[in-house]
Protein backbone atom coordinates (compact mmCIF):
# COMPACT_ATOMS: atom_id res chain seq x y z
CA UNK A 1 0.00 0.00 0.00
CA UNK A 2 1.51 3.80 -1.05
CA UNK A 3 0.98 6.24 0.89
CA UNK A 4 -0.64 9.71 -0.92
CA UNK A 5 -0.24 11.85 2.23
CA UNK A 6 -0.52 12.94 5.44
CA UNK A 7 -3.17 14.92 7.02
CA UNK A 8 -1.64 16.24 10.52
CA UNK A 9 -3.27 18.03 13.27
CA UNK A 10 -6.86 16.79 11.72
CA UNK A 11 -9.19 16.72 14.91
CA UNK A 12 -11.46 13.54 14.60
CA UNK A 13 -15.26 13.74 14.66
CA UNK A 14 -17.95 15.62 16.51
CA UNK A 15 -18.74 12.38 18.55
CA UNK A 16 -14.64 12.29 19.89
CA UNK A 17 -14.29 15.91 20.20
CA UNK A 18 -17.05 18.35 21.10
CA UNK A 19 -16.35 20.69 18.99
CA UNK A 20 -18.27 22.27 17.01
CA UNK A 21 -19.37 20.69 13.63
CA UNK A 22 -17.73 23.46 11.75
CA UNK A 23 -14.46 22.83 13.22
CA UNK A 24 -14.08 19.75 11.82
CA UNK A 25 -13.67 20.78 8.28
CA UNK A 26 -11.14 22.61 8.07
CA UNK A 27 -10.33 22.96 4.14
CA UNK A 28 -13.82 25.08 4.85
CA UNK A 29 -12.54 26.67 7.99
CA UNK A 30 -9.13 27.76 7.70
CA UNK A 31 -7.88 27.03 3.90
CA UNK A 32 -4.74 28.51 4.52
CA UNK A 33 -3.83 25.89 7.31
CA UNK A 34 -1.03 23.09 6.79
CA UNK A 35 -3.52 21.10 7.37
CA UNK A 36 -6.23 21.94 4.79
CA UNK A 37 -3.11 22.05 2.56
CA UNK A 38 -2.40 18.18 3.29
CA UNK A 39 -5.79 17.27 1.99
CA UNK A 40 -5.33 19.33 -1.10
CA UNK A 41 -2.00 17.29 -1.27
CA UNK A 42 -4.55 14.17 -1.11
CA UNK A 43 -6.35 15.58 -4.09
CA UNK A 44 -3.15 15.71 -6.32
CA UNK A 45 -1.79 12.68 -4.96
CA UNK A 46 -5.18 10.74 -5.79
CA UNK A 47 -5.76 12.97 -9.60
CA UNK A 48 -2.13 11.72 -10.62
CA UNK A 49 -1.86 8.03 -9.35
CA UNK A 50 -5.17 7.30 -11.24
CA UNK A 51 -4.28 9.35 -14.93
CA UNK A 52 -4.46 5.96 -16.53
CA UNK A 53 -8.21 4.71 -15.18
CA UNK A 54 -9.10 7.84 -13.40
CA UNK A 55 -11.13 7.51 -9.96
CA UNK A 56 -15.09 8.59 -10.21
CA UNK A 57 -15.75 6.38 -6.96
CA UNK A 58 -13.82 6.26 -4.00
CA UNK A 59 -14.89 4.22 -0.75
CA UNK A 60 -13.09 5.66 2.55
CA UNK A 61 -12.43 3.80 6.00
CA UNK A 62 -10.21 2.69 8.51
CA UNK A 63 -9.32 0.24 11.03
CA UNK A 64 -11.54 1.26 13.75
CA UNK A 65 -13.38 3.87 15.08
CA UNK A 66 -12.21 7.33 15.46
CA UNK A 67 -9.39 7.03 13.19
CA UNK A 68 -10.48 10.09 11.33
CA UNK A 69 -11.99 8.91 8.89
CA UNK A 70 -15.02 11.26 8.18
CA UNK A 71 -13.43 13.96 8.83
CA UNK A 72 -11.04 12.47 6.01
CA UNK A 73 -13.85 12.27 3.80
CA UNK A 74 -15.97 15.40 4.33
CA UNK A 75 -12.76 17.37 3.85
CA UNK A 76 -11.47 15.71 0.79
CA UNK A 77 -14.85 16.45 -0.64
CA UNK A 78 -14.55 19.92 0.08
CA UNK A 79 -11.17 19.73 -1.47
CA UNK A 80 -12.56 18.51 -4.86
CA UNK A 81 -15.39 20.89 -5.28
CA UNK A 82 -13.26 23.71 -4.71
CA UNK A 83 -11.20 22.22 -7.97
CA UNK A 84 -14.16 23.05 -9.55
CA UNK A 85 -15.37 19.00 -9.39
CA UNK A 86 -18.96 17.79 -9.51
CA UNK A 87 -18.56 15.98 -5.84
CA UNK A 88 -21.29 13.94 -4.31
CA UNK A 89 -20.56 12.67 -0.38
CA UNK A 90 -22.80 9.74 0.35
CA UNK A 91 -22.96 8.74 3.94
CA UNK A 92 -22.70 4.55 4.39
CA UNK A 93 -21.35 3.99 7.93
CA UNK A 94 -25.34 3.45 8.74
CA UNK A 95 -24.66 2.31 12.35
CA UNK A 96 -22.89 5.51 13.28
CA UNK A 97 -23.53 8.36 10.53
CA UNK A 98 -21.87 11.90 10.68
CA UNK A 99 -21.19 13.53 7.96
CA UNK A 100 -25.03 15.35 8.24
CA UNK A 101 -23.63 16.41 11.48
CA UNK A 102 -20.46 17.86 10.17
CA UNK A 103 -22.71 19.84 7.08
CA UNK A 104 -25.17 20.82 9.48
CA UNK A 105 -27.57 19.08 7.33
CA UNK A 106 -30.80 16.84 8.40
CA UNK A 107 -30.21 13.20 8.58
CA UNK A 108 -33.31 11.91 6.42
CA UNK A 109 -33.96 11.45 3.43
CA UNK A 110 -31.17 9.49 2.86
CA UNK A 111 -29.41 6.91 1.16
CA UNK A 112 -31.70 4.22 3.10
CA UNK A 113 -34.52 6.19 2.12
CA UNK A 114 -33.97 5.88 -1.87
CA UNK A 115 -33.38 2.71 -1.57
CA UNK A 116 -36.75 1.32 -1.04
CA UNK A 117 -38.18 3.32 -3.35
CA UNK A 118 -38.31 2.54 -7.56
CA UNK A 119 -35.30 2.65 -8.93
CA UNK A 120 -36.29 6.02 -10.33
CA UNK A 121 -37.31 7.69 -7.67
CA UNK A 122 -35.66 11.02 -6.75
CA UNK A 123 -32.14 10.87 -4.85
CA UNK A 124 -32.48 12.88 -1.99
CA UNK A 125 -29.15 14.75 -2.70
CA UNK A 126 -28.57 17.83 -0.08
CA UNK A 127 -26.52 20.88 -1.25
CA UNK A 128 -23.83 21.81 1.34
CA UNK A 129 -22.98 25.30 2.03
CA UNK A 130 -20.04 24.32 -0.66
CA UNK A 131 -20.35 25.08 -4.55
CA UNK A 132 -20.59 21.60 -6.13
CA UNK A 133 -20.53 19.87 -3.17
CA UNK A 134 -24.00 17.24 -2.48
CA UNK A 135 -24.46 15.33 0.12
CA UNK A 136 -26.78 11.95 -0.01
CA UNK A 137 -27.03 10.88 4.25
CA UNK A 138 -27.44 7.74 5.78
CA UNK A 139 -30.99 7.97 6.04
CA UNK A 140 -32.41 5.39 8.82
CA UNK A 141 -30.66 2.22 10.00
CA UNK A 142 -32.22 -0.38 8.38
CA UNK A 143 -32.41 -4.53 9.25
CA UNK A 144 -29.31 -5.38 7.49
CA UNK A 145 -26.95 -2.74 5.92
CA UNK A 146 -24.28 -4.92 4.41
CA UNK A 147 -26.81 -6.35 2.46
CA UNK A 148 -28.08 -3.33 1.25
CA UNK A 149 -24.58 -2.27 0.40
CA UNK A 150 -23.69 -5.29 -1.39
CA UNK A 151 -27.05 -5.31 -3.22
CA UNK A 152 -28.09 -4.93 -7.13
CA UNK A 153 -30.13 -1.62 -6.31
CA UNK A 154 -27.12 -0.11 -4.67
CA UNK A 155 -24.94 -0.75 -7.98
CA UNK A 156 -27.91 0.87 -9.99
CA UNK A 157 -28.21 4.28 -7.99
CA UNK A 158 -24.13 4.51 -7.81
CA UNK A 159 -24.34 4.17 -12.01
CA UNK A 160 -27.09 7.21 -11.69
CA UNK A 161 -25.51 8.99 -9.13
CA UNK A 162 -22.17 8.88 -11.46
CA UNK A 163 -24.39 10.92 -14.38
CA UNK A 164 -24.60 14.24 -12.21
CA UNK A 165 -20.72 13.91 -10.69
CA UNK A 166 -17.15 13.79 -11.79
CA UNK A 167 -16.38 11.86 -8.29
CA UNK A 168 -18.36 10.17 -5.71
CA UNK A 169 -16.85 9.24 -1.89
CA UNK A 170 -18.69 7.13 0.55
CA UNK A 171 -17.44 6.89 4.39
CA UNK A 172 -17.76 3.44 5.15
CA UNK A 173 -17.83 1.89 8.64
CA UNK A 174 -14.36 0.57 10.03
CA UNK A 175 -13.34 -2.57 7.48
CA UNK A 176 -12.28 -4.59 10.79
CA UNK A 177 -15.47 -3.97 12.41
CA UNK A 178 -18.34 -4.92 10.01
CA UNK A 179 -18.73 -6.42 6.71
CA UNK A 180 -20.24 -3.27 4.81
CA UNK A 181 -17.00 -1.61 3.44
CA UNK A 182 -15.52 -5.06 2.09
CA UNK A 183 -18.79 -5.45 0.58
CA UNK A 184 -19.30 -1.83 -1.21
CA UNK A 185 -15.43 -1.89 -1.40
CA UNK A 186 -15.98 -4.52 -5.27
CA UNK A 187 -18.14 -1.79 -6.59
CA UNK A 188 -16.15 1.26 -6.74
CA UNK A 189 -12.87 2.15 -8.50
CA UNK A 190 -11.03 2.47 -5.18
CA UNK A 191 -10.21 2.61 -1.55
CA UNK A 192 -8.46 4.94 0.54
CA UNK A 193 -7.65 3.46 4.30
CA UNK A 194 -7.58 5.90 6.93
CA UNK A 195 -4.93 5.40 10.01
CA UNK A 196 -4.52 7.66 12.77
CA UNK A 197 -0.79 8.20 13.78
CA UNK A 198 -0.10 6.71 17.74
CA UNK A 199 -3.33 5.09 18.10
CA UNK A 200 -3.97 2.66 14.94
CA UNK A 201 -2.55 -1.11 15.80
CA UNK A 202 -0.32 -2.66 13.14
CA UNK A 203 -2.10 -5.72 13.37
CA UNK A 204 -5.55 -4.18 12.62
CA UNK A 205 -3.81 -2.39 9.87
CA UNK A 206 -2.84 -5.58 8.60
CA UNK A 207 -6.17 -7.05 8.84
CA UNK A 208 -7.85 -4.46 7.27
CA UNK A 209 -5.37 -4.27 4.59
CA UNK A 210 -6.10 -8.76 4.66
CA UNK A 211 -9.88 -8.16 4.78
CA UNK A 212 -9.63 -5.65 1.52
CA UNK A 213 -7.42 -7.84 -0.69
CA UNK A 214 -9.69 -11.07 -0.41
CA UNK A 215 -12.75 -9.30 -2.19
CA UNK A 216 -10.02 -7.93 -4.28
CA UNK A 217 -10.80 -4.24 -3.57
CA UNK A 218 -8.29 -1.70 -5.19
CA UNK A 219 -6.60 -0.10 -2.45
CA UNK A 220 -5.27 3.06 -3.96
CA UNK A 221 -3.47 4.70 -0.73
CA UNK A 222 -3.28 5.05 3.05
CA UNK A 223 -3.65 8.19 5.07
CA UNK A 224 -2.11 8.76 8.16
CA UNK A 225 -4.13 11.41 10.50
CA UNK A 226 -2.43 13.65 13.46
CA UNK A 227 1.03 12.52 12.31
CA UNK A 228 3.26 15.12 13.39
CA UNK A 229 5.29 17.21 11.31
CA UNK A 230 8.47 18.86 12.50
CA UNK A 231 8.77 20.99 9.58
CA UNK A 232 6.06 22.46 7.31
CA UNK A 233 7.51 24.92 4.47
CA UNK A 234 6.42 26.24 1.42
Amino acid sequence: MSSPTSAPQTSQTHRSNGNSPALDLIALRDARSPAAEAYRTLRTNLLFSSLDKPLHTLLITSTAPDEGKTTTAANLAVTMAQAEQRVILVDCDLRRPGLHTLFQLPAEPGLTNVMLEQDDAPIPLHQTSVPGLLLLPSGPLPPRPADLLGSQRMERLIQRMSEQADIILFDTPPVTAVTDAAVLSTRVDGVLLVLQAGKTRRDRAREARRLLEKVKAHIVGVVLNNARLEHYTY
